[in-house]
């Protein structure tokens, strides 16, 4: 087993690559909680792929990924795994992403017998055409709540509009139209493309010994390795924007707007790039920020511009959200903002207090089980480096984050979101 060892905030990682190809990831923690989640590089993005042993681009529904993380707990016997699970008092559950799928619990209680129910149904699918049709109605349901959701409907308009063939600008639960043609035969070949082991990553978080909690996930693996897997395609994308503005209209008392910023370069150096993209948000656009000071005061924001930013095998880009009667000023203010510090330049004491901020926030993500093995799995999803942040943090400067201001927030790549 290999050990990695972090001496800035004392953590140790245990990696175990199983002979089936199978990752486990194990990060010893005093608590009195046991978390684990097991993902696979799978998502909602993932289409269109070349399956095993074809040379013919496989093209399957929108929303697949969902609609068989959904049908996984289903079991042979008539149980859902979820309802198992949560009578044995764990806190269980599963999501989809554009880039991955995944399943886990939390239990401080039962965790042998909740780590058998957990083993059980991710390795044993169970799909018909009885149970796959129940399912699209409550898939159909949920699907037509998130369209009602502002927040939901902001972001995915923002999607069309930054991305004109990227999968980015596909729901991830797909629609009430395209999940019509899922059956039991496609999610059976989702998952024996997909749900394969060396496709696939187990975090674990909490108080034992790292060798014990291997024994005991080893002994409940029956995943067999595979001779070959599937092979991922990507539509190309091209640099310019699908548009640069949509609007739409919601039941809100405050309209939202979302800006956002095309990254057509995501793939380079991508965690220098995400920590930079951190550090611009919180200098220009946080609540110690002039910016923030101004439009507060001036009641033009009702809440603080939350800056986020996405990134993955095929896409890239920064957002800025908030909730204001005032969607044009907001707008206008951001582009001011952004251009007077691309000339102006961040300042050495803003810079600082920003990746001291920063640090603590990455440092802290440490300290809750669940928030750890979510994020050494994305991590490992997205092929990080364990505590590779760490190591960005010792070197990035203020001539790097410069860089990147003036490289990502380009007005030429900015589209804005609104719902009135």
């Amino acid at each position: 087993m290999e050990i990695i060892k972090n001496k800035q905030i004392n953590e140790t990682l245990y990696i175990e690559v199983l002979e089936n190809g199978l990752k486990i990831c194990i990060v010893p923690k005093e608590t009195k909680k046991k978390y684990i989640i097991w993902g696979t590089n799978f998502g909602s993005n993932n289409n269109k792929f070349y399956a095993k042993n074809e040379t013919t681009l496989s093209t399957v529904p929108d929303g697949i990924a969902h609609y068989l993380e959904h049908k996984l707990f289903e079991q042979k016997n008539g149980k859902n795994s979820l309802d198992v699970l949560t009578s044995l008092g764990a806190d269980a559950n599963a999501y989809t992403t554009n880039d991955h799928t995944a399943f886990l619990f939390e239990t401080t209680k039962n965790f042998e017998e909740a780590l058998d129910e957990f083993m059980d149904y991710v390795q044993n699918p169970y799909f018909t055409p009885e149970n796959v049709e129940k399912e699209r109605g409550i898939i159909s349901q949920e699907i037509m709540m998130y369209d009602d959701y502002p927040d939901w409907k902001l972001y995915m308009n923002l999607m069309k509009s930054l991305y004109k063939k990227n999968e980015m600008n596909i729901d991830t639960a797909g629609s009430v139209e395209s999940i019509k043609a899922i059956d039991e035969k496609l999610l059976y070949k989702i998952y024996d493309n997909f749900y394969t082991p060396e496709n696939m990553v187990i975090c674990y978080v909490g108080n034992d010994d790292p060798n014990e909690i291997l024994s005991k996930i080893k002994s409940r693996i029956i995943l067999r390795k595979s001779c070959s897997f599937a092979r991922k395609y990507y539509n190309e994308e091209p640099k310019e924007l699908a548009r640069n503005y949509i609007e739409d209209n919601k039941n809100l008392s405050i309209p939202l707007i979302c800006i956002g910023f095309k990254d057509n370069n995501y793939s380079k150096d991508i965690v220098k790039r995400d920590v930079a993209i951190d550090i611009i948000g919180n200098s220009i656009f946080g609540p110690c920020s002039d910016f923030y000071k101004r439009l507060y005061e001036s009641g033009k924001i009702t809440s603080d511009p939350y800056i986020s930013h996405e990134f993955g095998a095929s896409y890239g880009h920064v957002m800025i959200q908030t909730q204001t009667r005032y969607v044009d000023d907001f707008s206008v203010e951001v582009k001011k903002e952004l251009e007077k510090y691309k000339s102006k330049k961040i300042s050495d004491r803003d810079f600082e207090r920003a990746l001291k901020c920063e640090y603590g926030i990455l440092v802290k993500s440490y300290n809750d089980p669940q928030s750890l093995g979510n994020m050494i799995l994305t991590e490992s999803i997205k092929n990080i480096k364990p505590f590779e942040y760490f190591d960005v943090f010792k070197t990035i400067d203020l001539d790097y984050v410069q860089q990147i201001l003036t490289e990502i927030f380009d007005e030429k790549y900015m589209a804005i979101s609104i719902v009135k």
